[in-house]
């Protein structure tokens, strides 16, 4: 029988979602999933025993930028607008509260200038521009870090350290891939060490990621697009790893739906820039990747989704059921969970 979404729903006690990283980076809790073989309780740095030499490790190496602004109206009322991502001719696309603020041709005052709506356009969002301040020196200036809608509290100067992996390159994210989070340059430098190949892509974290599933059948959710490019050098190392007959692991849902989507047959990938769409619920046939390290997701989201199509339904909502009854941390500052 098909899953509907509210075969994806789980009962979370509203104390487990992180709101703070933890101390240290790199000292989260990690369950380990064996499918078919059961659950196992670690630390985060145990993931260094789990990796074979030879095998190897994607990350996505995304840079959340600045780009949560709170302005004003010309009535004086709070307004909000978030960048997505460039459009053409200096403009970009973007998304902001109330959406009586953000009609065409209205403006909205933040430090330095104004955010101009040019254009409506589908799903909520909006073409803007920058009126006299450029979007570089608006970013600089006035943009905020945009922590997920689920911590509340203002970001603060540990959040523009933690809020971002270590091997964070390109701006062009809204939200952290947030499974990368606990990695360390020590955890990492032990992978290397131990014979385990890194190589990394570039997929920008879109507001879909946090959109939740309001229709009953997965199928008819409009999934977001995200744009990621995966370089020649990432995609010629898959080739060899194939040819070795090692493992491919996957930091992160983000990682996964980009190399899952740029697939070209035998478990190898296409390098280039592209946009995905892709959904993965459970029946998908997984193409490239073959280990999994994820944190825990919202209830009926695309990302528990994703998760249970890998480690099969049932391990994956008993996986849950076991992190919701032993305390894990959920969600961008939360656990990790690795599928084995």
């Amino acid at each position: 029988m098909p899953y509907t979404t509210n075969d994806f729903d789980y009962a979370l006690p509203e104390d487990l979602i992180a709101q703070e990283p933890v101390a240290e980076r790199g000292a989260s809790r990690l369950l380990v999933v064996r499918r078919g073989d059961g659950l196992e309780d670690r630390r985060f740095p145990a993931i260094v025993d789990l990796i074979p030499p030879g095998d190897l490790l994607v990350l996505n190496t995304t840079r959340v930028r600045h780009a949560r602004f709170l302005g004003t109206r010309p009535s004086g009322a709070a307004a909000e607008v978030l960048l997505i991502h460039p459009s053409t001719d200096g403009k970009w696309i973007a998304i902001g509260k109330p959406g009586s603020a953000l009609r065409a041709g209205k403006r909205i005052s933040i430090d330095g200038g104004e955010i101009e709506t040019v254009a409506v356009l589908d799903e909520g969002f909006r073409e803007v521009r920058f009126v006299g301040i450029t979007a570089e020196d608006a970013i600089a200036r006035a943009g905020r870090l945009p922590l997920p809608p689920y911590i509340e509290r203002a970001p603060t100067a540990v959040d523009e350290v933690r809020y971002q992996t270590v091997y964070a390159e390109r701006e062009g994210s809204v939200a952290a891939p947030t499974a990368g989070l606990h990695f360390t340059p020590a955890i990492l430098e032990a992978l290397r060490a131990k014979g385990v190949q890194i190589v990394t892509l570039d997929l920008e974290v879109g507001p879909g990621t946090f959109k939740p599933v309001e229709v009953v059948d997965p199928a008819t959710h409009p999934m977001h697009e995200e744009r990621y490019t995966i370089p020649a050098a990432t995609a010629d190392t898959i080739a060899a790893l194939r040819a070795r007959g090692g493992r491919l692991w996957a930091v992160g849902t983000t990682v996964v739906r980009a190399l899952e989507s740029s697939a070209a047959g035998g478990g190898l990938v296409h390098a280039g820039e592209r946009g995905t769409r892709l959904l993965i619920t459970p029946g998908y046939q997984f193409q490239v990747v073959d280990r999994l390290l994820t944190n825990f997701h919202l209830p009926r989201s695309t990302l528990v989704m994703l998760v249970a199509a890998f480690a099969g339904y049932d391990t994956a909502m008993t996986a849950y059921r076991h992190a919701v009854a032993a305390r894990y941390r959920f969600y961008s500052y939360g656990d990790a969970m690795v599928i084995l």
